[in-house]
């Protein structure tokens, strides 16, 4: 299992939001770069980056940000948020992008996803968000009919790298992971799924290395991390007991 730091991107900033809501957001540092940088200092393997700001105008809105983050950790970073064209997916890959996250577009174009998991293989992930067990597009501001199931069911031949799930409610709550659906949905596909929404302590990053988990791909972990109810250290050693050493 993976443990993805997350950093949550809005006007520049790096942010943490609860349940979605631009309205509560949070800055958590003026500098994104500097809180990577510091993410990998800590050990960890690899970043989670959002453009929340791209996510609602489906278009990259902080590009600089990200720019500037890529340019200071040699840890791969998977990159979501208004990734909606193959111009801008193949921006990013070529800028240094190790992996790019397809939300809305999943839903409203999927022949994108299957285009693009096809030139570029081991490099797409879809991101499935879920609100009342029905997929949120546009940065959550609208929900589909779809639920997490039916979408991941749809790419199984695609060959997207993995889905990650976040359970909308839980979001930035600090209340847990819904263990339950993120499993669910991880048996339903053969797509490997990233868990997401939620993490709070390190109870819950020993919750995900107990057997029923074992399927899991990895998790991501925002708010827990910035508020210190997280020790880097302490969550990555667990993994790495776990699994019996490597990296995390």
């Amino acid at each position: 299992m993976i443990l993805y730091p997350a950093i949550d991107l809005k006007e520049g900033h790096c942010v943490r939001l609860v349940q979605g809501d631009m309205a509560q957001a949070v800055v958590f540092n003026d500098d994104p770069a500097a809180q990577a940088r510091a993410f990998a200092d800590q050990g960890f393997s690899w970043l989670h980056v959002v453009d929340l700001d791209g996510a609602f105008a489906g278009a990259p809105m902080n590009a600089a940000a990200v720019d500037a983050i890529l340019a200071q950790v040699d840890i791969p970073v998977q990159l979501g948020g208004g990734i909606r064209e193959m111009r801008t997916l193949e921006g990013w890959l070529e800028k240094g992008v190790a992996r790019v996250i397809i939300g809305t577009a999943a839903v409203r174009d999927p022949a994108f996803v299957h285009e693009a998991a096809r030139r570029h293989p081991g490099r797409i992930a879809v991101g499935i968000d879920a609100k009342d067990g029905r997929v949120a597009v546009a940065g959550w501001a609208e929900t589909s009919s779809m639920t997490a199931e039916d979408l991941g069911r749809r790419f199984e031949d695609a060959g997207v790298s993995a889905i990650i799930y976040t359970d909308i409610a839980r979001d930035g709550i600090l209340k847990g992971l819904n263990i339950e659906m993120t499993v669910a949905l991880a048996e339903a596909v053969s797509i490997p799924v990233i868990a997401s929404g939620g993490l709070a302590s390190i109870e819950d990053v020993h919750r995900l290395l107990e057997p029923d988990c074992a399927m899991l791909a990895g998790a991501i972990t925002g708010r827990a991390l910035y508020d210190g109810r997280i020790d880097p250290r302490a969550a990555l050693f667990a993994i790495r007991a776990a699994r019996g050493g490597g990296a995390s």
